[in-house]
């Protein structure tokens, strides 16, 4: 297989379809760089006990004694004055990223949908219940200005998960 051939793999296996939609996990790249960088600075620690934490790295909830790594991350990374940097964790070692389409674990409990332009400014915002998540999300998407959706939780307002038109 050649070196863009796997790239291109690696890129498609972090992104799930559904009806219309694309489910974003983290980047392969800054999750790569977040496990290699893990227990080197301030900014990216191992943790070992932190089971029903959120996982990005393949957008379900972590297990009991998995290893993980908790890093500060930037979804909008730099796209307008609504920039965000906030906690999130991976696995500490390669997963395989996500299974496909809506996240079932991280989509149980009511999620804040904040629907962003491609100038990065905030053009809605909904709260949204597991059964209508997906229909909250595709109403969001069919605003011609909204390029993405950031899935968020509600509690702690931690970025969960993107969501873009197909």
């Amino acid at each position: 297989m050649s070196a863009r051939s796997e790239e291109r793999r690696q890129r498609d296996a972090r992104v799930g379809r559904v009806r219309g939609m694309r489910i974003h996990a983290l980047p392969e790249d800054v999750v790569t760089r977040a496990r290699e960088a893990a227990g080197r600075d301030e900014h990216h620690e191992r943790v070992a006990e932190a089971a029903g934490s959120p996982l990005r790295c393949c957008l379900r909830k972590a297990r009991e004694g998995e290893p993980l790594v908790l890093f500060r991350y930037s979804p909008t990374a730099g796209r307008g004055p609504y920039e965000e940097v906030g906690p999130v964790f991976v696995h500490a070692e390669p997963c395989g990223g996500p299974d496909g389409g809506l996240p079932v674990e991280l989509g149980r409990a009511p999620r804040v949908l904040r629907a962003y332009t491609a100038h990065g400014r905030i053009h809605d915002g909904v709260l949204a219940q597991p059964e209508t998540l997906e229909r909250d999300l595709a109403d969001l998407l069919a605003h011609p200005e909204v390029v993405e959706v950031q899935v968020r939780s509600l509690s702690h307002g931690c970025f969960l998960f993107a969501v873009t038109g197909d």
